[in-house]
């Protein structure tokens, strides 16, 4: 079974629809006995990164996705739930995250150049590099999946399992042993989007 996090700042209905149509086992809970029971969480997260990270605090739920992580358990984040994996973000003010990937959230505009739009939305080509990790095994080189954001994963090239081409080469997902984190939606990126998420359900 996969466990939805629910601490109030997520798109859970779509998510909830993706995973159910690719015939996964889930369950949107906020209760600490389901995540522990469950076999693979689901960070998700929409909005601003100071909000939400006071919501899973005071929720208590931040020491449940660490513990469990620590436990071994399998870990996808999704955008803001993506950012909040990493140890601090610089969005309006400097905040603590939860610290399972090395490095910072910073504002994409100090990297794209003048011209380009932001937030940076819509449809980009991912870019795997040297090696392309199980998360992304039954898509290709280039597919493209769906973003929408302002701020971006920095100063953690060794976590970097995918990028993606906006004014600047900026991370597109992140992988350190059983924590993955994606930018983009999956869950609005069609058919690639839904090939990520069977990947995900396959990790160990």
């Amino acid at each position: 079974m996969i466990a939805i996090i629910d601490y109030g700042v997520g798109n859970l209905f779509s998510l909830t629809c993706s995973f159910r149509s690719i015939g996964a086992d889930i369950c949107v809970t906020s209760d600490p006995e389901v995540i522990a029971a469950a076999d693979r969480i689901v960070l998700p997260g929409v909005g601003a990164f100071e909000d939400a990270a006071r919501k899973l605090r005071e929720s208590g739920l931040d020491k449940v996705v660490k513990d469990e992580c620590a436990k071994g358990k399998a870990l996808l984040g999704i955008c803001l739930g993506m950012q909040m994996l990493f140890e601090k973000s610089y969005e309006y003010g400097e905040h603590e995250g939860l610290g399972l990937i090395k490095g910072s959230i910073r504002p994409i505009a100090d990297v794209i150049g003048e011209g380009l739009k932001i937030p940076h939305i819509g449809w980009n080509a991912l870019h795997f590099g040297d090696k392309k990790d199980e998360l992304f095994k039954y898509i290709n080189e280039g597919d493209c999946v769906y973003f929408v954001h302002s701020y971006y994963g920095a100063e953690c090239d060794e976590s970097v399992i995918a990028t993606a081409e906006y004014g600047a080469e900026l991370t597109a997902a992140v992988r350190s042993g059983n924590v993955c984190g994606v930018q983009f939606h999956p869950e609005k990126s069609e058919r690639v989007g839904l090939a990520i998420l069977r990947a995900f359900c396959e990790i160990n």
